[in-house]
């Protein structure tokens, strides 16, 4: 099976279209097309995003034989979160969590 056929395999089983995967990692969804019909390979940030998103791990996306992890849901929302973060430098990135874990605790 190749990279594209396990990516639409995951977007399928996931029952979404292509232009929110595109969204929800930051890409064009013609970016995403080319991938899924193996005319262009993803970037390691890329993969990184569908791994996070599919639930799976590198490996399994480029082919390995692991298996995916259980299907869990994670929301649109988290999904986003998980990408502004991973776009920032380190020191912000950590003043967020923070900030977002001191809502949490004030919250409970």
């Amino acid at each position: 099976m190749t990279m594209g056929d396990r990516l639409r395999e995951l977007r399928l089983r996931k029952n979404i279209s292509q232009e929110e995967v595109a969204r929800q990692i930051g890409i064009t969804r013609s970016a995403y097309s080319h991938y899924e019909i193996n005319n262009r390979q993803p970037v390691y940030e890329t993969l990184k995003k569908l791994a996070v998103l599919f639930n799976v791990s590198l490996d399994y996306i480029i082919g390995g034989e692991q298996q995916s992890k259980p299907d869990t849901q994670m929301m649109p929302e988290a999904i986003e979160i998980i990408r502004i973060l991973g776009s920032m430098d380190q020191d912000k990135r950590k003043q967020s969590i923070d900030r977002m874990m001191a809502v949490i605790r004030s919250a409970e």
